[in-house]
């Protein structure tokens, strides 16, 4: 069994010494996104739950089109608030509009006490690619395998 360490082209760079996807038998783990609004890791983020949810989805969409991926692909996310109270209704609503109904992903929502760069909102995710693209690079991926 390979497995695949990608580094995205156009995605943001990574705060800490990990890659943006990891692959093994055709399951994709994403490492949770930042709001970052470019490939630079150390400018502002948008203001607002709502600016933060939707670069943060943009920013999972731009790794998982370098995998070959998208969305639909997507079978389980795991969401981490800042400030869980006042954000978790305001980020619900953007995150479903990014998610056909009936075709949602498991989801986990966390309340954490931090996140990199006094971010509000990270999201992780786990693709499965159709058994048929099994390990087949995407656009845009550096690989190394393992």
């Amino acid at each position: 069994m390979t497995t695949l360490f990608h580094m995205i082209t156009g995605a943001p760079d990574p705060v800490a010494p990990f890659s943006h996807a990891v692959e093994t038998d055709g399951w994709v783990f994403i490492t949770g996104q930042m709001p970052f609004t470019t490939t630079a890791n150390d400018g502002p983020y948008p203001e607002g739950i709502e600016a933060q949810t939707h670069q943060v989805l943009r920013n999972l969409r731009t790794v998982l089109q370098g995998c070959g991926l998208d969305l639909p692909d997507v079978v389980s996310a795991r969401v981490y608030l800042r400030h869980f109270d006042e954000d978790y209704a305001a980020m619900n609503a953007v995150y479903a509009s990014y998610f056909e109904p009936g075709r949602r992903p498991a989801r986990t929502c966390i309340g954490v006490t931090g996140l990199a760069r006094g971010a509000r909102v990270e999201i992780d995710l786990v693709a499965r690619r159709k058994p048929s693209a099994a390990s087949a690079p995407g656009q845009g991926s550096r690989e190394s395998p393992q």
